[in-house]
């Protein structure tokens, strides 16, 4: 799918993309061969093959931070086929003390798609910076709203610059509203009877419990943390597939 985009060259939206789209230009390659005889206004062309030359260039070199500045957010999904491999995809969840600006980060689960990893608030949460910094994309679930703006603030250095997929995001588009866990049912995506039916005011309490020095409780949120950051390469797979159906149907891409 990202080597079919246009969106991310200047002056380009949607409309002008699909126009492209709609005469069969369907890859970079093919808008270099074919770029003189489009029809589509002739002050956008060098702007495009500029993005396009740019883009093969970029995307020959692995680089992420090129797709991650010049795509529109929304669409950093349309990079998951060449970026968000297992080892270098980062799904993340946190659990803090509450929601307020001055609450802090009590866990943080990591999975690759291979590994998961949960740092510990007082245990290991200072090997995060170093463990995020080998992820080309990330993967949240209102992590724009939520996750990302905590990490910012708990790791003032830490860009998390990379692609982003907000999970929250992608599915409204493909008609799935609603928290983490509303989802997961709809697509019978199980828990496990310990965490089934927690929730994020659980996760608080939880660590409550092991700050008054229940082990159990910290095991169980991490036991929960975790299943909501595996569960999201489930919905991650979910929404690909429906975006890219919705595309490849209408314009056989």
């Amino acid at each position: 799918m990202l080597t079919a985009t246009f969106i991310h060259a200047p002056g380009v939206g949607y409309a002008t993309e699909q126009k492209i789209w709609e005469q069969g230009i369907l890859s970079w390659n093919e808008y270099i061969k074919l770029h003189e005889t489009i029809s589509i206004p002739e002050n956008k062309k060098p702007f495009i093959l500029s993005t396009v030359q740019n883009s093969i260039e970029a995307l020959n070199a692995n680089n992420h931070l090129y797709f991650a500045n010049q795509l529109p957010s929304k669409e950093h999904w349309r990079a998951f086929s060449h970026f968000g491999k297992k080892g270098s995809i980062a799904y993340l969840d946190i659990e803090t003390t509450g929601c307020g600006y001055y609450d802090d980060i009590t866990v943080i689960g990591y999975y690759n798609g291979y590994d998961m990893k949960s740092y510990v608030k007082g245990i290991n949460m200072n090997e995060f910076p170093y463990d995020i910094s080998e992820a080309a994309m990330l993967v949240t679930f209102f992590g724009s709203g939520f996750d990302l703006p905590f990490l910012r603030r708990r790791f003032p250095s830490l860009k998390l610059n990379q692609l982003h997929i907000d999970l929250c995001f992608l599915m409204k588009r493909i008609g799935l509203t609603g928290g983490l866990k509303h989802i997961e049912s709809i697509l019978n995506i199980p828990r496990t009877p310990e965490t089934d039916g927690l929730n994020g005011m659980d996760a608080v309490r939880l660590w409550r419990e092991f700050q008054n020095g229940n082990d159990d409780a910290l095991n169980l949120l991490l036991h929960y943390n975790k299943e909501d950051v595996i569960n999201m390469e489930l919905l991650l797979n979910f929404g690909i597939k429906k975006m890219q159906e919705i595309l490849f149907e209408k314009y056989n891409i």
